[in-house]
């Protein structure tokens, strides 16, 4: 995805999303460095997002899990997308609000999540399990956690497609622009047909990107019900 602005330059990267960018990037190398060698992240065990019926669950996971990445072209695509877009919001907002969207969008989406493992393991949770059962179960729990800024970022591009729906956007591959109103509606509609059809084999947390999208398109409709600026 990019912007169609004809040959402008991007301006100079902005204090909360430079800083971020850094603080996932750290995140990851950490994974790596620490997660050690098994088939499950030891970093992931503790950091990233676990039904509050696993063993692993913790009540700060909802916060962490935004900064930890499933590889290094997640962490890439992610990043991209914030600087791309994050950078325009928060010229906008002011680093304040915008840092406080931000994580606000990122607790939607973990609570989206949350909402998601409900119903995927309701059967399960709700069976009296044998003591050998229990431990496949949590097993299964354990790979089954999430990580990621996506969410947060599906927010800052609600927000984006909110403040500035006019601005031509290229989806790659396909090379038409489209604007950002109805690209962002595009890639949410997206996200709402793989969380409904749950196609085997696809580990992306859509319910997660959908929450961090209509948490931040709420929000951003809320604070700019005073303020009538159009941007383009």
């Amino acid at each position: 995805m990019a912007f169609n602005n004809y040959g402008n330059s991007f301006q100079r990267t902005t204090p909360i999303v430079l800083n971020l960018i850094i603080i996932n990037a750290l995140a990851y190398f950490a994974q790596i460095a620490f997660g050690g060698s098994g088939p499950v992240n030891q970093v992931d065990d503790l950091f990233a997002l676990h039904h509050y019926k696993s063993d692993l669950f913790r009540p700060y996971q909802v916060v962490t899990h935004m900064f930890m990445h499933g590889g290094f072209f997640h962490l890439l695509f992610n990043m991209f997308a914030l600087w791309m877009f994050g950078s325009n919001v928060e010229r906008v907002w002011g680093p304040k609000r915008f840092l406080t969207f931000y994580l606000i969008c990122g607790l939607g989406a973990a609570f989206a999540q949350m909402a998601s493992y409900t119903v995927d393991f309701w059967q399960i949770d709700h069976l009296n399990l044998a003591a050998e059962e229990v431990i496949q179960y949590q097993d299964i729990l354990r790979r089954s956690a999430t990580v990621g800024a996506s969410g947060a970022i599906m927010g800052v591009l609600a927000a984006f497609g909110y403040l500035f729906p006019n601005t031509e956007l290229i989806l790659f591959p396909i090379p038409i622009p489209i604007k950002a109103k109805w690209a962002i509606m595009g890639i949410i509609a997206l996200d709402v047909f793989g969380g409904v059809s749950k196609v085997p084999g696809d580990n992306i947390a859509h319910f997660a990107h959908v929450g961090g999208a209509l948490i931040g398109l709420l929000l951003v409709i809320f604070w700019n019900k005073t303020n009538k600026k159009t941007f383009y």
